[in-house]
């Protein structure tokens, strides 16, 4: 998922004021295209290779994708149900089931030993206030599962020790709030609450899957402190990441995977570049070999000159006086990373060993959010890039540092309409776009009416790197946590205080109406009611 730009947060001033104003009420009434994907340099996907003084490890990260625009849903508020809705009907058309397999299959194809999920999303709904949340869908239990039928077993990296916490960091929520988030599926929803409309919230993690055969030493996860505010001090948006320290064969390192924000505002320093700022210093005294896996939400030309749709089609970090736009082609020498993640990173002496950012044929985010190949307004500028005609921006890296050397990286899942994660989706939406989207690209389907989806609406990138010998670790990175009173939970809370009076408040009318009769019974030698 890349959410709103600027532009659209600026479309959303209005409606968020209200949900502002109503706030209160509530509280108180409560990668080369290919269709094969590369085992890296001779490496098997179940043994390691020792060369010397290293040891070569295969990474992935792939961001999974929650299923739906966040963004366009954003612009239903403050019809919260409106919003709800929306995004639920986009994630049972984006269906994770038969994503899930898909998704698997590709990561399996890389021989990866350690995988960075990022939009790891778990969906909950409940029937009423007083009942209890029920697990409705949990992607990375899915994605582990289907890695398992294919013969691959993969767990969060974890430890048994009450110091640690499992490599799984929640990030972004929304929580199941009844009647404000009240979502509509006859089908689905009878069956598990009897009733066909609850209330469903969702919460997105970034997660490190580690093999079984991947020792872990340790594992932990931490917030950043620059959070993303849609609405001041009530709707935050948290980013974190998660890590763990690993050994395999002669190798001890730590794997890191994280998430940036995607959200910026204009003539501001994007949320990514100085949530990656704190993400240097918590490494900056890092002496093991360091791997980071993930979605930066940065590429190497932000900021851009301009938000014309030809320059900036994405919607990416754009030029101002805070953040002027980046220099052409730029380098480690010559590139601004004032404003820009990827280049601080490279700054801080991380290395890529993932394809070259700058080439647009390893572009990796840009897909519809149907997943029925490209937005329409991106093929153009797409295939002018010389792009795939999906892919606009470059988003998502592997990066190393310390006693590490790069070997080779590819990337995957960049294949539309025929590829190795392509699926059959049948929503009239995505049998539209799958149709409009071949025939500007100039491909041909068959003679059917049917949908061709991509199983996310990033590509995934792998690599292998050595990774020095050694035993040596580094101290645990600082555990910062996020503050507990989150807007859906404090409204939440409120919607459960307000039913709780209402109900107290209807007993004592209740009460005081029977005392009155009662009396007045009394009087005249009649029964009350009920005796």
């Amino acid at each position: 998922m890349k959410s709103m730009g600027a532009r659209t947060s600026g479309r959303l001033i209005l409606p968020l004021l209200l949900v502002l104003l109503l706030v209160p009420l509530t509280l108180f009434s409560v990668f080369a295209p290919s269709t094969t994907i590369p085992s890296f340099a001779g490496t098997s996907s179940t043994a390691s290779a020792t060369n010397g003084e290293s040891q070569r490890v295969i990474f992935a990260t792939r961001n999974i994708y929650l299923g739906a625009d966040v963004g366009v849903a954003m612009e239903r508020l403050p019809n919260f149900p409106a919003a709800a809705q929306f995004m639920w009907d986009q994630v049972q058309a984006t269906d994770f089931s038969s994503r899930a397999p898909l998704l698997a299959q590709e990561l399996i194809a890389t021989g990866a030993q350690v995988i960075g999920i990022q939009e790891a999303t778990t969906w909950r709904c409940r029937s009423g206030i007083f009942s209890d949340e029920i697990v409705v869908h949990d992607f990375l239990a899915e994605l582990v599962d289907a890695l398992a039928a294919k013969g691959a077993r993969f767990s969060v990296a974890s430890v048994d020790s009450v110091d640690d916490k499992p490599a799984l960091n929640p990030g972004f929520e929304i929580a199941p709030i009844p009647y404000l988030t009240m979502v509509r599926d006859q089908e689905r929803f009878t069956k598990i609450f009897g009733k066909e409309r609850v209330a469903c919230g969702f919460t997105i993690s970034d997660a490190l899957l580690v093999r079984d055969d991947v020792e872990v030493l340790a594992s932990g996860t931490s917030e950043y402190s620059a959070t993303y505010s849609i609405i001041p001090t009530l709707m935050t948006i948290y980013r974190g990441y998660a890590w763990a320290d690993l050994r395999i064969g002669s190798s001890t390192f730590r794997a890191i995977t994280t998430h940036l924000e995607s959200l910026w505002d204009p003539n501001a320093i994007p949320n990514a570049a100085v949530q990656a700022d704190e993400l240097i210093a918590d490494l900056k005294d890092a002496k093991m070999p360091i791997v980071l896996l993930g979605d930066f939400n940065s590429d190497p030309r932000d900021p851009r000159p301009s938000d014309e749709p030809t320059v900036n089609p994405g919607a990416q970090p754009s030029a101002s006086t805070m953040c002027p736009a980046q220099v052409r082609a730029p380098t480690k020498a010559s590139a601004l990373d004032s404003c820009n993640a990827y280049w601080k990173l490279i700054r801080a002496g991380f290395a890529e060993i993932s394809p070259d950012a700058q080439d647009p044929k390893y572009f990796t985010w840009g897909a519809d959010a149907l997943l029925a190949g490209a937005t329409p307004a991106r093929i153009e500028p797409s295939l002018s890039m010389d792009a795939n005609g999906i892919f606009t921006d470059r988003l998502d890296y592997i990066f190393i540092k310390n006693g590490t050397s790069a070997v080779n990286g590819a990337i995957f899942g960049n294949q539309w309409p025929e590829g190795l994660g392509t699926w059959r989706c049948m929503a009239p939406e995505q049998v539209l776009l799958t149709g409009e989207g071949a025939a500007a690209m100039g491909k041909r389907l068959p003679e059917v009416a049917e949908g061709r989806c991509l199983p996310s609406d990033h590509a995934g990138i792998a690599g292998a790197a050595d990774l020095a010998a050694g035993e040596f670790r580094d101290p645990p990175l600082p555990e910062r946590a996020r503050s507990p009173f989150t807007f859906w939970r404090i409204a939440g809370a409120g919607m459960a205080i307000l039913l709780t009076l209402s109900v107290v408040l209807l007993l004592r009318r209740r009460r005081a109406r029977r005392a009155s009769f009662n009396e007045g019974a009394s009087g005249l030698g009649v029964s009350g009611p009920g005796e």
